[in-house]
């Protein structure tokens, strides 16, 4: 037992320990001393200040188990602070868990629909670190929590301690896991390796739990499915409610919501979480393409949750804007309009898509700063900016894309 929240192990078998984090590690970190050190040592961000930290320890007498421990979860907690802010100070982790986990901004918003759905009682299965299942409790949900890792579900029972025993933390295989007294569930398949440090991407035919297990279960009781924005479409349910997230410029998830979480008439939904606030574009079905128009006063790029969900023409509409290119998902025109789900750019001037011409735009206009952005053309920015010439002290954005069948540059300015 760990703190309030109970770990108990399912029948069942389990997806066997391959990674950094050893249960010895754990066993040692969970002991009074061992997280007196942890709070002790205050964030580590670098690989300089943990070889420091690991010499000082090691000076003081403290056992290596315990070291690797303490240093490796101070370094986490610092690099999870972008995803939990202050609650990552008092949570434990590995790092492939960190990874996997829900931004907990996003996971307020899964527990927000599923009380507002009127759900109460959660099984969180692949529950990991415990990332959506602190948000659920934290809304007044009982949350079953389950995975099939043995240190990620101990982790993951440190985490939820706090909520006693409105959540169980199980460690065992989702799909033997007794689900009668839930009415909701909450799905996140493995999409990498087993482990908890150095992990890989699997396709979708090796997930775990499967997905067609997944699917299934979904189809049998409200479920949010947590996949990769990237999900083959045609392999999604029909009935269900897709919905992409992106938060501050990063598609981070596709999900799938089902029975009582998926909105009447809603099949495509695009939520774009910016600078602390929630804007969504939502539909029965894709929208229809925007006709493509020629390069007008302002040029916009859809944010990548409105690309994925296809509903750029529905943004379209909305700023009375036409597509640069068929297969480009820029879009152009002459209003001086913006959008939560676009970054706008005003066009300065346009010219052939080589260093040369570029330079002679850039060195005539005194920019020194240059931000590049590139889409159909196979150019590395990072390499392409070497070529340029770059002298002054104003700064404006170089768009390298193709328009009227040929490649061109275009030289804006951001639109707040």
């Amino acid at each position: 037992m760990l703190g309030g929240a109970r770990a108990r192990r399912a029948r069942g078998p389990v997806r066997p320990y391959a990674g950094r984090v050893q249960m010895s590690e754990l066993t040692a970190l969970l002991t009074p001393h061992g997280l007196a050190l942890l709070g002790d040592l205050g964030p580590i961000s670098s690989t300089a200040e943990a070889a420091q930290a690991v010499s000082r320890l090691r000076a003081a007498g403290e056992a290596p188990d315990l070291v690797a421990a303490v240093v490796g979860q101070a370094h986490l907690r610092q690099k999870a602070t972008a995803k939990f802010g202050e609650f990552a100070s008092r949570m434990l982790f590995t790092r492939a868990g960190l990874e996997q986990a829900t931004r907990l901004p996003v996971a307020a918003r899964h527990a927000g629909r599923m009380r507002a759905a009127g759900l109460t009682r959660i099984a969180d299965l692949g529950c990991g670190i415990g990332g959506d299942s602190l948000a659920f409790a934290g809304a007044g949900l009982t949350v079953q929590a389950v995975d099939a890792d043995e240190v990620t579900a101990a982790i993951a029972a440190y985490n939820l301690a706090v909520f006693g025993a409105d959540v169980t933390v199980t460690h065992g295989q989702a799909e033997t896991s007794d689900l009668g007294v839930v009415d909701a569930l909450w799905l996140d398949p493995a999409r990498r390796t087993a482990g908890h440090r150095e992990t890989r991407r699997v396709g979708a035919a090796d997930y775990a739990p499967p997905l067609e297990w997944v699917f299934d279960a979904a189809a049998s009781r409200p479920t949010g499915v947590k996949l990769g924005p990237g999900h083959d479409r045609a392999a999604l349910p029909a009935d269900a409610e897709t919905q992409w997230v992106s938060a501050d410029g990063s598609v981070v998830e596709l999900v799938v919501w089902t029975g009582a979480l998926a909105r009447p008439g809603v099949r495509r939904a695009a939520l774009v979480l910016r600078d602390g606030r929630a804007h969504e574009l939502t539909a029965a079905a894709d929208a229809p393409d925007a006709a493509v128009r020629p390069l007008g006063g302002y040029l916009h790029e859809p944010d990548g949750a409105v690309i994925r969900a296809r509903l750029i023409g529905t943004v379209a509409q909305q700023l009375d804007a036409g597509m640069l290119d068929p297969r480009i998902a820029y879009l152009t025109g002459d209003g001086a309009v913006t959008s939560p789900f676009v970054q706008s750019f005003r066009v300065r001037e346009t010219m052939p898509a080589n260093a040369k011409a570029i330079s002679r735009v850039l060195v005539a206009h005194g920019i020194g700063r240059l931000e590049i952005k590139k889409r159909g053309m196979d150019v590395d920015p990072a390499a392409f900016r070497r070529s340029l010439t770059l002298r002054g002290d104003a700064e404006a954005t170089l768009v390298l894309t193709r328009a009227g069948g040929k490649h061109v540059a275009i030289l804006a300015d951001r639109v707040g």
